[in-house]
């Protein structure tokens, strides 16, 4: 195994180990700050980051506002309030040469005035900025204001160069590196384009190069790449450390630091990680974003795959085959179905699934009452956590604050489903029934031999055990 160097990133030498950021209140500032004491950088999320009470107990984020724009508003202070908290304890535990880096998605809602908000109250505290979920044109000028560095997050050359022609060119000297994440391995949000298939992943060596020979053309032939999704022993990945043909890399690590002592998620997570086998994550489309992601593939998501299945075209007027008569809702409001689909639907009927709800796509589906109120509640709460979302039918742009499209019953509130399974201690059944991101790797576990008999590292253990090559 080669050695693993230090490498310039950021204006400063560092292990090229880079902690990924991970989606709700999961990479915060404890397991950032002690994967930076470890001579890497750590990232906390600032995606609906906690923040905490005199006493140290973490503040829910509850809302009671009446409409989705006050809920937002208040969305947007918790995010503000958690990303300095997050930052501060990273750096109080990473110590004054630590590397601390914050992550957020430009699909998050809110993002820039979180991202604002949070480095106005934690200047000196946070070294980066890394972004990915959409196109961050805007990332730069952000960096600009706060004199940091910042780490855009794309999954092909051609997104890279689309960023760097409209606006990174004119920041060049606080490009502090570019994050290549594989669309087909990582975890959590996907950068899948319409070109690409889901189900054949492609060798990320020819995808990183081609990214190499791009930014060398603009002049960025130093500027490191981290390679992120689908790392997990360096042996596998020996042949680009030191290569000239990539130039400078480093290697992030999304799903290990998952399974260590100071990640906050609970024990009924960390022993199902163990658990895991080869297929167990999902790559789904069920987001409200709209994008691909990846999860453990558990009761919560195959509830959303029986959504789709359970699902017939109407038309409004009798056309076509569309001749047969069915009433939605209270109301019972006329649709016309083929004759085979309500023969379908009765049969549906019959096993329960009595709730027919409309998609924007000019279908039904076909839910038990218990999961049709469960959506409509959730709907009806919505706080605007994304720029649109497709469940809700929101969107954090005025003056109607509304996508222009009906609410998506066949996708579900991203932001509660990922506080409830982070915040939750030991129960089974939370994990159960809620999204639980993870890189495909994470079936690795239970074959890793370091974590034979259950055993949890900590981060530092963790960072030691990586810079073996394993």
């Amino acid at each position: 195994m080669k050695p693993i160097n230090a490498i310039r990133m950021g204006g400063v030498d560092v292990l090229p180990l880079v902690e990924g950021g991970k989606g709700v209140a999961v990479s915060n500032g404890i397991t950032a700050g002690h994967w930076a004491a470890g001579g890497g950088v750590g990232t906390l999320s600032a995606v609906n980051a906690d923040s905490y009470r005199e006493d140290g107990s973490v503040i829910r984020q509850v809302y009671s506002a009446k409409t989705r724009r006050e809920r937002h508003e208040e969305l947007v202070a918790y995010g503000i309030a958690g990303g300095i908290a997050q930052a501060k304890r990273a750096h109080d535990i990473g110590g004054p040469n630590a590397r601390i880096h914050a992550n957020i998605l430009w699909e998050m809602g809110g993002a820039e005035r979180i991202a604002i908000g949070m480095l106005e109250g934690a200047k000196g505290l946070i070294h980066g900025i890394t972004c990915g979920a959409g196109m961050p044109y805007r990332l730069s000028e952000i960096a600009q204001r706060f004199n940091i560095h910042y780490y855009p997050i794309i999954s092909s050359a051609r997104a890279f160069g689309a960023l760097w022609k409209r606006a990174y060119h004119k920041a060049a000297e606080l490009l502090g590196g570019v994050v290549y994440e594989d669309p087909w391995l990582a975890g959590g949000h996907n950068g899948l384009s319409n070109s690409e298939n889901p189900l054949v992943p492609e060798d990320p060596y020819p995808r990183v190069l081609a990214l190499r020979k791009l930014m060398r053309e603009f002049g960025l032939g130093e500027t490191p790449i981290i390679m992120a999704g689908g790392v997990w022993w360096l042996e596998e990945w020996e042949h680009w450390i030191d290569n000239p043909e990539l130039g400078p890399i480093a290697f992030q690590f999304g799903t290990r630091p998952l399974l260590t002592q100071e990640s906050p998620i609970g024990g009924a997570w960390k022993r199902r990680l163990l658990t895991l086998k080869k297929g167990d994550i999902f790559l789904n489309r069920f987001s409200p974003t709209g994008f691909y992601s990846s999860a453990v593939n558990n009761r919560f998501l195959q509830e959303l795959q029986a959504r789709t299945e359970h699902q017939v075209a109407y038309s409004l007027e009798k056309v076509g085959e569309h001749q047969a008569d069915y009433g939605v809702g209270p109301r019972k409001r006329l649709v016309y179905l083929t004759a085979s689909d309500l023969a379908q639907v009765q049969s549906w009927e019959a096993q329960g699934l009595t709730e027919a709800l409309r998609t924007p796509d000019n279908t039904l589906i076909f839910v038990t009452p218990d999961n049709s109120r469960q959506i409509l509640a959730d709907q009806t709460a919505c706080m605007g956590c994304l720029t649109q979302c497709r469940f809700s039918n929101w969107s954090q742009v005025g003056p109607d604050f509304d996508n222009g499209k009906r609410a998506d019953p066949r996708s579900f509130c991203i932001q509660k489903a990922l506080q409830d399974v982070a915040h939750n201690e030991d129960d089974e059944a939370v994990l159960d029934n809620n999204l639980m991101f993870s890189g495909h790797n994470g079936y690795r576990f239970g074959l890793d031999p370091f974590y034979a008999n259950g055993f949890i590292p900590t981060v530092r253990q963790l960072v030691e055990r990586i810079l073996t090559g394993r």
